[in-house]
């Protein structure tokens, strides 16, 4: 348990893919959202956006860090936490200005 500790701790992030119809990510934080076009994570290196058709989690663990995503997968866009929150708080202050 403390190794695995160590690792998270340490910004293991892994994406495995294969022929862009699953992808295997270990490093998970956090899902943020998912719907059948987007799935939103949250991960040891950032924000990932993964997009694509027909996509959904199969497997969460949350305790290990670790998504299994299925479907067509298009793309992946990584983004810092604090540039996501400056575009959000941005756009907020815009909307009630």
């Amino acid at each position: 348990m403390e190794v695995y500790e160590e690792k998270r701790k340490a910004g293991v992030h892994k994406v495995y893919l294969n022929a862009r119809k699953t992808a295997a990510l270990s490093g998970v934080r956090d899902v943020l959202s998912f719907d059948a076009k987007e799935v939103y994570l949250e991960t040891e290196q950032g924000i990932l956006l993964i997009r694509g058709d027909e996509l959904h989690v199969s497997r969460l663990s949350l305790e290990k860090g670790e998504v299994d995503v299925d479907g067509r997968i298009d793309s992946f866009a990584y983004s810092d936490r604090e540039e996501v929150q400056k575009k959000a708080g941005s756009f907020l202050g815009r909307m009630f200005q």
